[in-house]
């Protein structure tokens, strides 16, 4: 997740959605102690793999965890999960400045489009 950046309001709200569930706080907090392989995490959580590779994805596609694919030395292909670390703090401010990246982004296509129009 993006450290002292602005989100943007979708951002903003990728990240409150993704945590907003009691099985992605259970995932973040087991991901806290440490990369897991996917298997070994399905199994603390009492999960199934599916079901936790659906909340996974939603926490990855926000930037609260980060997975990749090692090779083990047999040469199968293992997936492990890690926290990416962030601290999540919401103000009035942060909802503003959320708003206000998007303005800014709006804004930003805007021109692009018109110059390419003179073009």
């Amino acid at each position: 997740m993006k450290g002292s950046v602005t989100l943007t309001s979708e951002e903003l709200l990728a990240v409150l959605n993704a945590i907003a569930h009691p099985l992605r706080l259970r995932i973040i907090a087991e991901l806290a102690r440490g990369r897991l392989h996917v298997s070994e995490l399905a199994r603390r959580l009492d999960m199934s793999r599916p079901l936790l590779y659906m909340h996974l994805d939603r926490l990855e596609k926000a930037g609260l965890v980060r997975g990749h694919l090692e090779l083990s030395d047999d040469g199968k292909a293992m997936k492990y999960f890690e926290l990416v670390p962030f601290e999540l703090r919401v103000t009035a401010e942060t909802v503003i400045g959320a708003l206000a990246a998007d303005y800014d982004h709006d804004n930003q296509i805007a021109l692009e489009m018109e110059e390419s129009k003179d073009e």
